[in-house]
């Protein structure tokens, strides 16, 4: 009789655990590269039937609904708000996450992730190995500082027919710096031009830049035409002119931050030997 129970308790326990995972949200759409990076990483790639990762966050509401999918997540960032309501009219479920450059906010959106997922102790174990990273980076960071004072760094982000943006307080761009060693001096809030007496006058000694439409050398060399001043900056006549992929600023903190951060480290601190970050 007791063997009858078991075998009927473990069905029924077998039987709910599949009902639950029915549950979840099959079909997904994900609009911000970071918080795609992380569903892949949390073992959701098959689930992904639509990705977006520019920059620029405007939806297509027909494109989304032509994938049927069953949620569309993103960061704060996404929309524009009309095609958001139409695509919530559309009975698709929405799940936004705040995209703060900020360590907790981080560890709540990848819990939520993996919840959504199923996937919940893989989400605490990313998170607890990401944790050992950024914490084995500020200590780098903190011994290279008693050897060198921290660099002036300044993030730009450039597209093709539009003014140069300055990286500012708040932003992805600023935590990148501040977190690889770097002192940013901008005093506003996100991104916004820069003249170039005020780019003189900062005289940054790294500078960093992503470009939206264009990479690598053909980055830089757009970026230093549209902003010529850019060479008589100390950056500029020392050649410390640094490219980062975009996506890395799109939807918070990512799961390929780690990496970037210590090549950024080793870049502002030349002389320290660089911090080797595991393959994850």
């Amino acid at each position: 009789m007791r063997l009858i129970k078991a075998v009927l308790l473990s069905s029924s326990m077998l039987f709910s655990h599949a009902a639950a995972a029915n549950d979840l949200p099959q079909r997904w759409v994900s609009s911000g590269g970071s918080l795609s990076e992380w569903v892949v990483a949390l073992g959701g790639e098959s689930r992904l039937v639509g990705v977006d990762t520019t920059s620029q966050r405007a939806l297509s509401a027909e494109g989304v609904l032509s994938l049927h999918p069953d949620i569309l997540i993103g960061s704060e960032e996404m929309g524009p708000p009309p095609v958001i309501a139409q695509i919530r009219a559309a009975g698709i479920r929405i799940e936004t996450l705040p995209a703060t450059p900020d360590q907790a906010v981080l560890e709540r959106n990848v819990l939520r992730i993996g919840e959504l997922l199923g996937e919940p102790v893989r989400a605490q174990q990313l998170i607890s190995t990401y944790r050992q990273r950024l914490q084995r980076q500020a200590a780098w960071v903190s011994q290279a500082r008693s050897h060198q004072a921290p660099p002036r760094v300044l993030m730009l982000l450039g597209h093709a027919g539009s003014n140069t943006m300055a990286a500012g307080k708040d932003s992805l761009a600023v935590w990148l710096i501040e977190q690889a060693g770097g002192e940013s001096r901008t005093d506003h809030s996100g991104y916004k031009s820069i003249s170039s007496e005020a780019l003189l006058a900062m005289d940054p000694q790294v500078i960093i830049f992503a470009d939206r439409a264009l990479q690598g050398e053909a980055a830089r060399q757009a970026l230093v035409h549209q902003n010529p001043v850019i060479m008589q900056t100390s950056a500029g006549r020392e050649g410390r002119l640094l490219g980062l992929d975009p996506t890395l600023l799109v939807g918070g903190l990512g799961p390929r931050l780690p990496e970037s951060l210590a090549e950024l480290s080793a870049a502002f601190y030349p002389a320290q030997k660089a911090l080797i970050v595991e393959d994850r």
